[in-house]
C-alpha cells in the first residue's frame, strides 16, 4: 500500500514543481535608491509577485496605485506609510502584517530606520506623480527582468 501511494505521489508531482528559493545566498538588487529587493516569485499565471525588501534609513518608495491587492510582513524595522500614525496614515514595526486592496493610492512610503519587508502583490504598480499622470509601472513581468537585468528600473 505504501509503495502505490508513493509511486502515485511521484507520479503526480513530476506534473508540478515547486519552488524553493535560497534567498539568504542571493544578492540583494537596487529598487530604489537604499531600497534593495529579491525576488523570491514572479507569475504569469495570477500576475503576482513576491519580493523581500531592505530598506535603507531614510530612504523611501514614491506615490503609487496598487492595480492589484498587496500584503507586506514587517520582518525588521519601521515602515512609514501616508505619512505614518502621526499624519493619519499606518506606521508598522517588526512583527506587523499589512493588507492593501486595490485601487490604494500611497503618497510616499518611508523608513524611518533600518527595516526588511515580506512582500506580495497581486498585480501591478501604477507609480503617478501629484497630478495622477503615470512616472512608472511595476507588473510581474517588470520584477521578473529587473531581478534579470540585476537592478529594478520603473519606466
Amino acid at each position: 500500500m505504501t509503495s502505490d501511494k508513493t509511486q502515485r505521489d511521484a507520479l503526480n508531482n513530476q506534473r508540478f514543481k515547486d519552488t524553493y528559493v535560497h534567498a539568504s545566498q542571493e544578492p540583494w538588487l537596487q529598487w530604489y535608491p537604499g531600497i534593495d529587493f529579491k525576488l523570491l516569485r514572479a507569475t504569469q499565471e495570477t500576475g503576482h509577485w513576491t519580493i523581500l525588501v531592505n530598506c535603507s534609513k531614510g530612504s523611501s518608495i514614491p506615490r503609487h496605485e496598487h492595480l492589484g491587492a498587496g500584503e507586506y510582513y514587517v520582518i525588521s524595522g519601521k515602515m512609514e506609510v501616508r505619512g505614518g500614525v502621526e499624519n493619519g496614515g499606518i506606521t508598522a514595526i517588526a512583527g506587523d502584517y499589512g493588507y492593501e486592496p486595490n485601487g490604494v493610492i500611497h503618497d510616499m512610503t518611508n523608513f524611518p530606520e533600518d527595516t526588511v519587508i515580506y512582500f506580495t502583490n497581486f498585480g501591478p504598480i501604477w507609480y503617478i506623480d501629484d497630478d495622477n499622470n503615470t512616472v512608472g509601472l511595476l507588473d510581474w513581468q517588470g520584477i521578473l527582468k529587473a531581478a534579470e537585468d540585476g537592478a529594478a528600473k520603473i519606466t
